[in-house]
């Protein structure tokens, strides 16, 4: 596959100069890197982990006094020690998706599950492997893909680059057509540690793919109370040929207390389509930075987001679309739904310079706060250039209707379940774009079971 690398960077965060910064400027972000390093690997992996992490020793932890990050506050975050945890899978629980059971890989701590694994269910053409399965000719393919795309210094990013030791990967051959939806299911849970999830996702020219990623707790969504202290930080990199397609699921479900910051960076080369599902439900802080890059005309992005929250957690969704060349598309939604003290946080932004002529986009971002002291933060932004395009961008913020409720209490039904009933239509936009019956159910099952949703 030939993806053309653009001249344009996406504008996330602030890179430092490794020529012009002090080193080691943050110890506690030299403490968890101490920690991912600890396991050594050989050949180009390790260069490339040792390039990663010049970039973090010379790189510090994001503060409020940076525009990108002035709403999340990581302070909570510096006051605890990680340990790096090694896969434990005694006491495991997780759902298997039906539609998946064959085509399914499992990490646990960042470490590959076998036993918890199984990919018989796949046509030719495709490799569902971790990467310390794949045969050294495609560890070589591999190698021009891992950690090539815009933002890869961003700090985070290159603090799970510094501490690569295996990844899923997902390749699909040219014009193959995969059927088959892929479950990748990252697990983490063990107190006080740090994993560090990556994938990696290549489908070439003309093929077309399923995925759902899936982030969760050693005992599953239903018991994540029970849960203590960790923190994930996951990577994904997505390269989308020409004329291909990818239908991607992310699914965040972690413990009660976690910390989760995850990045997710596509590139889209000519005609290509990539659809984006991100459902957001779990952590006490999380953080998505979603980079689409398009690398050739007549690009179709769909993005849809949903949010959900309550008690005192913070969600931050960052993302950024940079549309480089004529006639691509983007479409974007995302929604929030805030009980309780939670805090959510949306900055989108859509990037059309001069070159990106008819360009078509949209943006919106809806949101609904469930109790007076819930708190959304909302910026959708639009940069523009180029002179003939079709772009909007917009943003609501609500709470329920009073006459709505009373009308549904009209027809019977009592106060709790009618805000049931329309917490649940808000989020059910979103869900039942999900191309995969069983976890739109499982979904849906879960946002109408949050109890703390419909409480003032």
């Amino acid at each position: 596959m030939s993806i053309q690398v653009s001249p344009s960077p996406i504008p996330n965060s602030n890179v430092v100069s490794l020529t012009s910064t002090l080193l080691d400027r943050d110890d506690y972000l030299t403490g968890l890197l101490n920690q991912v390093t600890v396991t050594k690997t050989a050949g180009w992996l390790q260069e490339l982990r040792q390039s990663a992490a010049n970039w973090v020793r010379h790189s510090t932890i994001p503060t409020t006094r940076e525009e990108e990050w002035r709403f999340t506050d990581l302070s909570s975050l510096r006051k605890l020690q990680f340990n790096l945890e090694t896969g434990n899978f005694a006491s495991l629980k997780f759902e298997i998706l039906p539609e998946a059971a064959n085509s399914r890989l499992v990490f646990v701590n960042g470490v590959f599950a076998p036993e918890l694994s199984a990919v018989t269910d796949l046509p030719s053409g495709v490799v569902v492997s971790n990467l310390a399965g794949l045969s050294a000719v495609e560890q070589e393919s591999v190698r021009q893909y891992l950690a090539q795309a815009e933002g890869a210094q961003e700090v985070f990013t290159a603090l799970n680059t510094a501490g690569i030791t295996d990844a899923a990967v997902v390749w699909v051959k040219k014009n193959v057509v995969v059927e088959t939806p892929i479950h990748l299911v990252f697990i983490s849970g063990e107190t006080l540690t740090i994993s560090q999830p990556r994938c990696l996702v290549v489908a070439e020219g003309g093929s077309q793919v399923r995925l759902v990623e899936e982030y969760t707790n050693r005992q599953g969504a239903e018991s994540a109370e029970e849960e203590g202290v960790y923190f994930t930080n996951a990577v994904t990199e997505v390269w989308v040929g020409d004329n291909a397609e990818v239908t991607h699921t992310r699914v965040e479900r972690e413990g009660a207390e976690a910390f989760h910051i995850g990045k997710t960076a596509i590139a889209q080369a000519r005609d290509s389509r990539y659809t984006c599902h991100a459902i957001t439900l779990g952590a006490k802080l999380s953080r998505h930075n979603l980079e689409i890059l398009q690398t050739g005309e007549q690009t179709e992005t769909t993005l849809n987001g949903l949010t959900v929250i309550s008690g005192k957690q913070l969600s931050d969704t960052h993302s950024a679309i940079a549309l480089n060349y004529p006639h691509g598309t983007s479409d974007q939604l995302h929604k929030c739904i805030v009980g309780d003290r939670a805090h959510a946080v949306f900055n989108g932004k859509v990037f059309v310079p001069k070159p990106a002529q008819l360009t078509n986009a949209a943006q919106l971002n809806r949101n609904l706060l469930l109790s007076s002291k819930a708190r959304v933060d909302t910026k959708p932004q639009l940069e523009i250039t180029a002179d003939n395009v079709k772009c909007a961008h917009g943003a609501t913020v609500s709470q329920l209707e009073d006459d709505e409720i009373f009308y549904l209490q009209s027809r019977g039904i009592d106060e709790n379940d009618a805000r049931k009933l329309l917490i649940n239509a808000f989020a059910a936009e979103v869900i039942n774009k999900i191309p995969v019956p069983s976890l739109r159910e499982i979904l849906l099952n879960t946002v109408n079971n949050l109890k703390s949703l419909t409480n003032d």
